[in-house]
């Protein structure tokens, strides 16, 4: 799970890297410096409603598995954080297996469905003091396709290379603004389990 960009720094999660971000804290210090930029303990715990002690403890936690790094910017004591990478990928098929890698895996896919949902009803409550043409570029669609998994995974593939080609257009343009794209792509017919492959 994870933007196809050549350009883009990416890191794949391991089962260790995987059951360390599986935390309610440390999964929003990640998004938060993937978003905000560098960030000391101190500013952290401010943004995000907790305790700086606290925050230091899961900064070190991530890390430990190579999520986050000290830039070497602080002073004193003080260090200043920043996410060692822009995006981080998995295949659930990495963790088969491995009961805990499972859980901790089936807990975070839950976290970022929700973090979704908070994101975007944020969105929606001020929408409508935003320009018309940006209501109308924003917004949510959906669609139903039937397709195999092979015919799926392509077809994931190529909507992250376009999202990968948009990544950087705007760089410069004093109108552009960073916007979300979240892709869920999951089955409806859950009472129709498919048939595995010979061999699989």
């Amino acid at each position: 799970m994870a933007a196809s960009d050549s350009s883009a720094t990416t890191i794949r999660l391991t089962p260790e890297s995987l059951r360390v971000l599986a935390h309610p804290l440390r999964s929003r210090l990640l998004s938060h410096l993937r978003i905000g930029g560098p960030s000391t303990a101190t500013q952290l715990a401010a943004a995000l409603s907790t305790n700086s002690g606290a925050t230091s403890y899961h900064l070190r936690k991530l890390e430990s598995v190579g999520l986050v790094e000290d830039t070497g910017d602080g002073q004193g004591k003080q260090r200043v954080w920043r996410a060692s990478s822009e995006f981080h990928a998995w295949d659930p098929s990495d963790f088969a297996g491995d009961e805990d890698s499972e859980t901790a895996l089936n807990w975070l896919s839950h976290d970022y469905a929700r973090h979704f949902s908070e994101q975007y009803d944020r969105w929606l409550g001020v929408s409508m003091t935003w320009p018309g043409d940006w209501q109308d570029a924003c917004g949510s669609s959906d669609a139903m396709v039937l397709v195999t998994s092979d015919q799926l995974r392509e077809m994931r593939d190529e909507i992250l290379d376009v999202v990968a080609r948009y990544r950087r257009v705007g760089q410069g343009n004093p109108r552009a603004r960073r916007i979300a794209a979240y892709t869920f792509l999951y089955p409806l017919d859950l009472d129709r389990p498919p048939v595995q492959d010979a061999g699989a």
